[in-house]
């Protein structure tokens, strides 16, 4: 079971590390394409991708039943997912024109302190682990983000409000698949997510064949790794995985966003934002106590 779970880790911190790079590939595409055309082909591309996955990775004959019940509802389901995913997405991408691969992974990382305050307006519980979590993360956004007269830049108040998007996206998919069969709901989201990119891509933004071409990697490492590789091995992963060692390993996402701006980009934070930084993945991180605890055989507080 130890092989397992070792196994689990190491495919949750791949996943983590694809995800934490696409920080990397989103924001060299947008020298080339506009936030929005961006978003609709490499959603597109991650909607395809899934195809063979949800052929290979099947729920089996005992889950049909559950299946047709599912595919009644999993159109609905996928455009209300998919249009609150093409927000956050929205949001993240433009906000990448204007702040860091480091930062804007950092803050989107947020979201798991969100969540669980956001389930507060649902009646779930919160415990002090939440809220210590949500303290010491906001105190590090504090140190990243608010400059010394108080004020935060463009980019990340976008990403900041992304997070929330995301959290809420999160709480959205709990809910949808008690239901429908996750790969599938994903496949129809994202391909949601890229309709209603391209028919505001069509209506802001001139969408030229070149610049589709120069934007080729970024776009292919955005669709095919970060969305169809990375969710199959995420998939695959948490069959196994500890639900807090998977919280922590996907956490490193922000890390690993932070390390690819530095190779990549060039990008430093300087030594406040890094402190920040560190701030805020120790909130995630905290926030994430009650389940360590729950896992250990532990009384929570």
């Amino acid at each position: 079971m130890k092989n397992k779970e070792l196994r689990s880790s190491i495919l949750l911190l791949l996943t983590a590390a694809i995800w934490g790079f696409a920080f990397v590939a989103q924001r060299i595409g947008m020298d080339y394409l506009g936030p929005f055309t961006f978003n609709a082909i490499r959603f597109a591309l991650g909607s395809i991708s899934l195809v063979p996955v949800i052929y290979f990775l099947g729920n089996g004959k005992k889950n049909r039943k559950q299946d047709k019940i599912s595919r009644k509802r999993l159109i609905i389901y996928g455009m209300i997912a998919g249009s609150v995913l093409f927000t956050g997405a929205t949001l993240q991408q433009i906000g990448l024109k204007y702040t860091t691969a480091g930062n804007a992974g950092f803050i989107t990382s947020l979201y798991i302190v969100i969540v669980p305050i956001l389930g507060l307006f649902l009646r779930q519980r919160s415990n002090i682990y939440i809220w210590s979590g949500a303290i010491v993360a906001a105190v590090g956004l504090y140190f990243l983000s608010i400059t010394s007269d108080f004020t935060i830049q463009f980019g990340d108040l976008l990403q900041l409000i992304g997070a929330f998007f995301w959290a809420s996206h999160i709480i959205v998919i709990g809910y949808f698949v008690k239901d429908a069969n996750p790969i599938k709901l994903s496949s129809v989201q994202f391909a949601m997510c890229s309709i209603l990119s391209l028919v505001a891509a069509l209506f802001t933004e001139t969408i030229e064949i070149q610049g589709i071409v120069s934007a080729a990697v970024p776009i292919l490492y955005g669709g095919l790794m970060s969305v169809g590789i990375a969710y199959t091995l995420q998939v695959v992963a948490q069959k196994d995985a500890k639900p807090s060692h998977a919280a922590i390993a996907l956490s490193m996402e922000a890390v690993f966003a932070a390390i690819g701006g530095i190779i990549l980009l060039g990008e430093s934070m300087g030594i406040r934002g890094y402190f920040g930084a560190f701030l805020m993945l120790l909130g995630m991180l905290l926030s994430q106590g009650d389940t360590i605890i729950k896992r250990s055989g532990r009384k929570t507080i």
